[in-house]
């Protein structure tokens, strides 16, 4: 529920943190290494919860619940960004192609479901290899999340600014003026 409420919170200012960090690349990026260190924490506290004597019982310390629901509800911010940046900007880079978005979009959704499953498929094969439990899968997560964060700051191209200035107004977004820090 918190991460929810975090999500719905995110996602009415994400113009503004667009522009606050410098532009949609940075965002992408920095969230996902936000996503990186919320995945380490669940290594942290699946760690904490493992380390208590009474581990076999159903219910764990008050500072393992706080920081698991904390870490929980800071996960709604890659949220919003994972779930919006990536098919706006399939929409802007598209918008003049003959293909239409459609496509665009379909290839995004590929791009996204296929990893899933592979990973579907291995965490648990690599999680018994490793010992049991999920702290392999978690840490694999992790390392994804940052390299992915990377990935995002050096390859992913800026939108032109009068596409992006477009976007906004469409968006809602009126008091969107200076595109100059979108670069």
């Amino acid at each position: 529920m918190l991460n929810s409420v975090v999500l719905g919170l995110e996602s009415l200012c994400i113009e503004r943190l667009t522009r606050w960090v410098g532009g949609v690349k940075r965002l992408w990026g920095g969230m996902n290494f936000l996503l990186a260190v919320c995945r380490a924490l669940t290594l942290v506290v699946t760690h904490m919860a493992r380390s208590e004597p009474e581990f076999a019982k159903a219910t764990p310390k008050t500072g393992v619940v706080g920081l698991a629901l904390a870490t929980f509800a800071v996960l709604g911010a890659p949220l919003v960004v994972t779930f919006n940046v990536p098919c706006a900007l399939a929409s802007i880079f598209c918008n003049n192609s003959q293909d239409g978005q459609g496509l665009s979009l379909s290839v995004l959704n590929l791009a996204v479901v296929i990893p899933l499953i592979v990973v579907s498929l291995l965490s648990g094969p690599w999680d018994s290899l490793m010992g049991g439990g999920n702290m392999p899968a978690f840490a694999v997560g992790v390392v994804a999340a940052a390299v992915s964060g990377i990935i995002a700051y050096t390859m992913l191209p800026s939108p032109p600014l009068d596409v992006l200035a477009t976007f906004f107004m469409a968006a809602g977004c009126i008091r969107v003026t200076d595109f100059s820090e979108y670069n």
